[in-house]
């Protein structure tokens, strides 16, 4: 085994899947047509692969093929939901429900919404990340024009109960956003049962490639795109797409469909034999998120005594974070573990360790020996007059 090279942070990105790269060969040498508009051969192959991979990706969340928008990524497509919705709604209303533990890139359109005239209600969660769909219930009022609310968090891998509040919303008659972008391919995901108008994915989270995602867009929904142009993507989202790029999202999914239940297993099986390892090696250990209904390779964990990036730097030989990718040098603690009501030592101590399809009991067994080392080394440094 090549000690060297531990990834656990599965939560930031995953590895290329090797079935997804061979896909994707053939679009980057020799099938370089583009799928906009063009008559000829080789537009029309790249447009057939096009919308294979749409297929691919509206069988895995129960859409149909054709409320499958394709983006840059999933803060491309938070944005397109959030500010289309908004743009397109208001004359209706001008309020907008969240939560305190959103993605930044849900975080950041409210905010600019926002400074344009907007208002923002954001609902608190509990201790373990949870959000109450009868306080959703209670924001909403008949200014309300849209509900956005992340399916799994990205940081603690705490599971909404995303159908209640996509019920509640529908009885209200206000759209249902939630990003996915943790959850698709990883448990399953239908956007039927969760009732929502708009949900939001990203290739690289299941074995895709960068610079892939999506938003799901039910029918008759009323947004405004952010892009003009061209008018692809049913006038949804102008520019030329990035044929590979979605050729291998579209593969991934189509992993993502076969293994889903087999790495969910493994990965849990995984993930606890990390978890308990790690308390009975290690003093001082706190699990933040829920032991039950959190992401299957999913761990959060704070160290009492310990600031959690000098932790992930003192692990040479295992990758780990520290919290969201998106937050990646950040010298504050999680906003998502002080909106869970921890404090802020205990935020600064956290580290997410990130489960994949990949990890093996051997690399697991490492990383604990890794882990429990580098904490004694630390807190005796700290210790040391």
């Amino acid at each position: 085994m090549d000690r060297a090279g531990i990834y656990l942070d599965h939560n930031a990105t995953t590895p290329l899947a090797p079935e997804a790269l061979e896909a994707m060969m053939p679009f980057l040498r020799e099938a370089y047509g583009n799928p906009s508009g063009a008559s000829h051969r080789h537009g029309a192959e790249a447009r057939d692969a096009v919308e294979a991979a749409r297929g691919e990706i509206a069988k895995l969340m129960g859409a149909g093929q054709a409320e499958i928008v394709f983006t840059s990524c999933a803060t491309e497509s938070n944005n397109l939901a959030i500010k289309g919705i908004a743009w397109a709604m208001r004359e209706r209303g001008d309020t907008i429900v969240t939560t305190a533990i959103e993605h930044r890139s849900v975080l950041g359109p409210c905010r600019r919404l926002e400074s344009d005239g907007f208002r923002i209600r954001t609902v608190a969660v509990d201790g373990e990340g949870r959000v109450d769909p009868a306080s959703v219930a209670a924001a909403i009022d008949d200014r309300t024009i849209l509900v956005t609310v992340m399916h799994a968090n990205s940081e603690v891998g705490t599971i909404q109960d995303v159908a209640a509040i996509g019920r509640i919303c529908r009885e209200k008659g206000v759209p249902f956003h939630t990003d996915a972008t943790q959850s698709l391919g990883k448990i399953p995901v239908d956007v039927g049962e969760i009732g929502c108008a708009l949900l939001t994915a990203s290739g690289h989270k299941i074995y895709g490639p960068k610079g892939a995602g999506v938003l799901y867009i039910r029918r008759r929904t009323r947004l405004v795109p952010l892009l003009d142009g061209g008018g692809q993507e049913r006038d949804r989202r102008s520019g030329t797409l990035n044929v590979p790029a979605i050729v291998g999202f579209g593969v991934a999914c189509r992993l993502a469909r076969e293994r889903m239940d087999g790495d969910a297993q493994r990965e849990r099986a995984l993930r606890e034999r990390l978890r308990v390892g790690i308390f009975a090696r290690v003093e001082g250990v706190h699990l933040n998120g829920p032991l039950e209904g959190r992401l299957p390779g999913n761990l959060n964990l704070s160290f009492d005594g310990l600031d959690g990036q000098a932790l992930i730097e003192s692990l040479k030989n295992v990758s780990a974070s520290s919290g969201s990718a998106c937050a990646a040098g950040s010298t504050d603690p999680s906003y998502v573990l002080r909106a869970m009501g921890m404090s802020e030592e205990r935020a600064f101590g956290s580290v997410r360790f990130g489960i994949g399809r990949g990890n093996t009991e051997e690399q697991i067994a490492y990383a604990l020996e890794e882990i429990a080392r580098a904490v004694a080394k630390l807190r005796r440094l700290s210790a040391a007059p």
